[in-house]
């Protein structure tokens, strides 16, 4: 294919081959890939000035998605792309290849700098995805943080820079300017824009930005970030949400009512911690989707409530192609099992050929974690059906799923699909999901309002 880049590529192009640090805080659709792969080829074969791009991405992404984004056009299609994935004895074999460009998953972010030490052979970095660097206390930030100074160019690429609130900006901006911006530490970043939220006698559990943070942090990066949303630059079919609520039969009623009980009355408010919260809505939602994971890591069913429900939702897209999104591995394989009577292409993604065979038409109903193709994927031409039969906390993730079947080559409008269990756990992500607040805090004033009830 021939790449005639629109304006507001071009000028992203332009950004990549003119500054040596830059972030794109592209919306999902609007062509993040071939606008990252046209600017190295640039720079590699007309100006010389790069001669070892490497870029880290989602595992699923790494994979297949540059590889096949640069053998779909014209002008990339010479360029030699090799994944570093795989064993170790893999993925050295693979940095002893020649190539244009190399592409690695962030799991082995730090493998690869333990592995070049002061010998880090790579002149410029993207980060496909930058917000997966947003932690500062992570492994992957700390291991690029020590080599940054041997990055000559560096380009951060993400439709989510701060998915989860504004704190989430500060370790993708110091990657890309040393701390200038937004300051030196974490620490100094809080203390300016952010005063502390929930917390107890010693421990601070959340930060609220002060009153104008927004505006001064996006004048503070405005010189080094450009963020566009598909809305402005692309007519795209509409988005429709429909909610279909599930009721627990009396036996899964009391068995989830016992259950939350149980949970709920072995913690009380000032004793809630984000461990103890993960645990409850975990498994508080397993028993949503109708099973939950015993002691020794064994799925016990316990209904088919939401799994019926799913199963009248099938029948009546009469035909038409749905992408699924479990939560657990539980639900995967009793979704599996359940449309098995039917005559149906089921298939779990699990590589690249399933994407291609789903844009072809070939599968009804392809089951996916958010996580694993969350990123990356264009699934835009197989069908516009998603349907969430388990709920994630990750807004990123959630967005990330549903813009997969909502991008640029959609020619039809797109239905999101929630299956919600009436009064559970559900309900509470759903609703923090469709208000954007914060997951976190969400989660634990949702558990206390229900321990204050039971205490009460």
């Amino acid at each position: 294919m021939i790449f005639n880049p629109y304006p507001y590529q071009q000028f992203c192009i332009d950004n990549i081959i003119y500054n040596h640090a830059v972030g794109l805080f592209l919306d999902m659709g609007l062509g993040k890939t071939v606008i990252t792969l046209s600017a190295v080829h640039d720079l590699r074969y007309n100006r010389w000035e790069v001669m070892k791009p490497l870029i880290i991405a989602p595992k699923k992404v790494a994979e297949a998605t540059w590889t096949t984004e640069a053998k779909k056009w014209d002008h990339l299609n010479m360029m030699r792309v090799v994944p570093v994935l795989g064993t170790e004895q893999q993925r050295l074999r693979a940095l002893s290849t020649p190539a244009d460009l190399y592409v690695i998953n962030r799991e082995n972010v730090k493998w690869l700098v333990d592995h070049f030490k002061n010998a880090w052979p790579f002149d410029m970095v993207i980060l496909d995805e930058s917000s997966s660097f947003k932690n500062a206390s992570s492994q992957r930030f700390k291991a690029l943080k020590l080599v940054r100074s041997r990055i000559k160019r560096i380009v951060e690429l993400t439709g989510t820079p701060s998915s989860n609130g504004l704190e989430d900006l500060w370790a993708q901006i110091f990657l890309l300017d040393g701390g200038a911006r937004l300051g030196k530490t974490l620490g100094a970043y809080r203390d300016r824009y952010f005063i502390p939220g929930k917390r107890n006698r010693t421990t601070i559990f959340s930060y609220e930005p002060k009153e104008g943070s927004f505006e001064m942090i996006k004048q503070a990066i405005s010189d080094i970030c450009i963020s566009m949303k598909s809305s402005d630059y692309l007519t795209l079919p509409d988005v429709i949400h429909s909610d279909i609520p599930v009721a627990l039969d009396s036996r899964a009623r009391k068995a989830y009512a016992d259950l939350e009980t149980d949970l709920l009355l072995q913690v009380d408010e000032d004793t809630i911690t984000t461990g103890s919260a993960g645990v409850l809505t975990g498994k508080l939602l397993q028993l949503c989707n109708g099973a939950i994971y015993d002691a020794d890591k064994r799925a016990v069913k316990v209904h088919d409530c939401k799994i019926d429900a799913f199963l009248e939702l099938v029948e009546q897209l009469n035909g038409q192609h749905a992408l699924v999104f479990y939560n657990f591995q539980h639900d995967r394989d009793r979704l599996v099992e359940a449309l098995a009577k039917y005559n149906l292409n089921v298939r779990v993604y699990s590589r690249a050929k399933d994407e291609i065979d789903w844009n072809n038409g070939e599968i009804d109903i392809l089951l996916a974690h958010p996580a694993s193709c969350g990123y990356g994927l264009n699934l835009q031409q197989g069908g516009h059906h998603a349907i969430w039969f388990g709920l994630t906390w990750s807004l990123e993730q959630y967005e990330q799923a549903n813009k997969r079947l909502h991008r640029q080559g959609q020619e039809h409008p797109v239905v999101i699909h929630h299956l919600i269990v009436q009064g559970g756990m559900d309900e509470v992500v759903l609703d923090a999901l469709q208000n954007k607040s914060d997951m976190q805090n969400a989660l634990m004033d949702a558990l206390r309002v229900r321990i204050n009830k039971l205490h009460s």
